[in-house]
């Protein structure tokens, strides 16, 4: 695991379920969750994943590279352990990351409809797909 953690402060890759755009200290959501997990791991006890994962959470609420990049583990990577505890494939992953958020989208959608103050959205994402596709006719759909 040294290694690993070697390799993410040199910057070979990002170290993902860590850091959180809006939360810069240890994310409350992420607590509550956490403990969730620890009751998940005493029903279906651990794995070497899942040891992995609880160690590489401890390296990086000591080592002052993650500390001072406030690198802290976050929802995703709590709930994906979780996920992974109860064999769930790591292909649904996404989705089941997906469908915990379908709330909160549902609801921003639902107050951008409602607000007469608010006329435009400006999500923060950028569309990568393609840039054009070919229209069918609504009756010819399947």
């Amino acid at each position: 695991m040294p290694t690993y953690v070697e390799r993410v402060k040199k910057g070979d890759f990002r170290l993902m379920g860590f850091g959180h755009r809006v939360y810069k200290n240890y994310n409350p959501r992420a607590s509550i969750i956490k403990e969730m997990a620890d009751q998940v791991f005493d029903v279906v006890g651990t794995n070497e994943l899942i040891d992995i994962a609880v160690e590489l959470e401890r390296i990086a609420l000591e080592d002052d590279y993650f500390v001072g990049r406030k690198l802290y583990p976050n929802v995703d990577f709590y709930s994906g352990i979780i996920y992974q505890s109860l064999g769930l494939p790591a292909a649904m992953f996404p989705v089941m990351f997906a469908i915990a958020r379908t709330g909160g989208w549902l609801a921003q959608w639902n107050e951008l409809l409602n607000d007469d103050e608010q006329r435009i959205a400006r999500p923060r994402q950028i569309y990568l797909g393609a840039q054009k596709r070919d229209m069918i006719e609504i009756g010819e759909r399947n």
